[in-house]
């Protein structure tokens, strides 16, 4: 029988925001080796300082990363700083990952200045610190066996930020494109909370935004911000766990609607669109509404990052003029998939952490058509070869 291994997972709370330094900072908290990623950067021949120091925010122990010195060489092209990364001592996949963190990086700062890619020049992002930063995190990620990141929604701050190019906006441009379709929300000081390079690490290595994942707490770190605000700890939380192996979101939104104008083609359609669109769950259950009309309730389960895409969808694929939402916890089992062999064909079998099972549906059906037998037929078969190799297990 498939036994399914734990990832390694890194859950970034950014409710203060995220940069380069802090990610660094907060992995280092959380037990990377300071001196192995200090023998790492140097590879990168900057001539930088790099240390870790102890600190503290609003009474918070945390770590903070320091690049001091080093070339002062601020311009560089994205071919350039590649090549540093493939002729540094990181791992192949810190390597790979602080590639794809630049190329993001890139290919923002090209849409913001509207310049080909191969004409970037990476400014205050090229510099040491920055190239230190991004090489810096992916290191610290590898040494800390991490193979999957995710994050929490990402608070950008607000206000105006100093540049190479003026007084911009916050987040900043570069800022803003790469965190496009992610979770944002502003709160705390008038300020800068999240650099590039934070959203650039985000954008590039996160594979989901929104609550922590299901996971086996191992250890935490807390990566210092330059200021210490008033209002708040100024630190980026790092969460190291295993997982579970249940990849449903532990929180869920739940959006409703009343419906008794829209036909039932419509409604039809409505729920293949949102499930296509992500939605964990979509029913429709019949109403008698006001006016002894009948109706339909329309109730789409989801991930609280995917409100707004679904809310527009249901907007827009039904006739309905307003939504319900509110917000649920949810409950799941870890699961995996096994095939099984039956006299019709291969079969998958949902299988759950607590030995309960269930053949898939749409392969048993697709059988059953194949070999004009009943449902029934297959769905017994497959449920009887699983049986017999569990027994065997």
């Amino acid at each position: 029988m498939k036994v399914i291994p734990a990832m390694r997972i890194c859950y970034f709370d950014a409710f203060s925001g995220i940069s380069g330094d802090m990610t660094v900072g907060a992995l280092v908290d959380a037990g990377a080796d300071a001196a192995s990623l200090v023998e790492g950067l140097a590879s990168f021949a900057t001539g930088a300082q790099i240390s870790v120091e102890k600190t503290a925010r609003r009474g918070i122990t945390a770590s903070k990363f320091y690049v001091r010195g080093g070339e002062t060489k601020s311009h560089r092209h994205l071919a350039q700083i590649l090549r540093m990364i493939e002729a540094s001592s990181l791992p192949d996949r810190a390597k790979l990952r602080a590639a794809q963190v630049f190329q993001r990086l890139g290919e923002s700062e090209a849409r913001v200045h509207g310049v080909p890619i191969e004409k970037v020049h990476f400014h205050e992002v090229g510099a040491v610190d920055s190239i230190c930063d991004i090489a810096g995190a992916c290191l610290a990620l590898e040494l800390l066996s991490v193979d999957a990141v995710y994050s929490s929604a990402v608070n950008t701050g607000s206000g105006t930020v100093s540049t190479e190019h003026g007084v911009l906006p916050v987040p900043a441009p570069a800022t803003a494109d790469l965190l496009k379709g992610k979770p944002v929300y502003a709160r705390g000081p008038e300020m800068e909370l999240t650099t590039p390079t934070g959203a650039a690490l985000l954008a590039a290595l996160s594979e989901g935004f929104g609550p922590m994942p299901s996971m086996r707490i191992q250890s935490l770190g807390y990566g210092a911000g330059d200021k210490d605000f008033p209002t708040h700890a100024n630190v980026l939380r790092a969460i190291l766990g295993e997982s579970t192996g249940a990849t449903e979101a532990s929180r869920v939104v739940v959006m409703e609607a009343n419906i008794d104008d829209s036909s039932p083609q419509v409604l039809g359609y409505a729920q293949e669109r949102l499930l296509e669109a992500g939605a964990l769950d979509v029913t429709l259950t019949p109403l008698l509404m006001k006016k002894n009309r009948p109706g339909t309730l329309l109730r789409v389960i989801a991930r609280p990052e995917e409100r707004e895409t679904l809310a527009a969808l249901m907007f827009s694929e039904t006739s309905t003029l307003g939504l319900r939402m509110y917000e649920a916890e949810r409950r799941v089992q870890a699961r995996h998939i096994q095939e099984v062999d039956t006299p019709y064909g291969r079969v998958r079998v949902k299988v759950s952490e607590s030995g309960d099972f269930a053949p898939e549906y749409d392969d048993c059906l697709k059988l059953a058509r194949e070999h004009r037998v009943a449902l029934k037929k297959v769905l017994a078969e497959a449920a009887r070869a699983y049986s017999s190799l569990a027994a065997t297990h």
